[in-house]
């Protein structure tokens, strides 16, 4: 139980981050030209571009500013009974304290900015959609997720059907 106290905290923690940046980012970004923020020489990497969002993936559902809310915080919930559900494994708990802190990021963004969430990540070395730090809260947790279920927790399957095979044949 306090390993979930922990997550909570974290989400707390990480849903600040990201509202302190998106502040930060209102401040200085908005109304500016994109600014250089990661290159290797003459090579751009990433830079920083203020941008307000109405939609989700690659302005995906944009204006549907309800639905969004709405399909986030039900995400938001299930994450939350999972997370309880599967406290004991700890690459679950750390992809879902991600996916909650990113979710409600950009839940607060689409309630309290006229349903805009507020994007500054422009990566350069290929066309790709602005984001934020949200994002990419939930991007890796998602990642983290995918790797608990393809790598451990089929894993677990496999060897308890394996196991029940031995001892049906004994």
């Amino acid at each position: 139980m306090l390993s979930v106290i922990i997550a909570f905290a974290a989400i707390i923690l990480l849903t600040a981050a990201d509202q302190l940046i998106k502040i930060w980012a209102i401040d200085s970004l908005k109304g500016q030209p994109s600014k250089d923020f990661l290159s290797i020489g003459d090579f751009d990497i990433l830079n920083l571009t203020y941008l307000e969002n109405d939609g989700a993936l690659f302005g995906s559902f944009s204006g549907m500013r309800w639905i969004l809310i709405a399909v986030t915080a039900a995400l938001m919930i299930f994450c939350g009974w999972y997370m309880i559900k599967h406290s004991k494994e700890k690459l679950t708990l750390i992809s879902m304290t991600l996916i909650i802190s990113g979710g409600l990021g950009n839940i607060i963004d689409r309630l309290f900015r006229d349903g805009k969430v507020v994007d500054y990540f422009d990566v350069q070395f290929m066309d790709f959609a602005v984001f934020n730090f949200a994002d990419c809260c939930v991007v890796i947790g998602v990642i983290l997720l995918l790797i608990q279920i393809v790598f451990f927790d089929f894993k677990d399957k496999g060897e308890k059907v394996n196991k029940e095979k031995v001892s049906e044949n004994e």
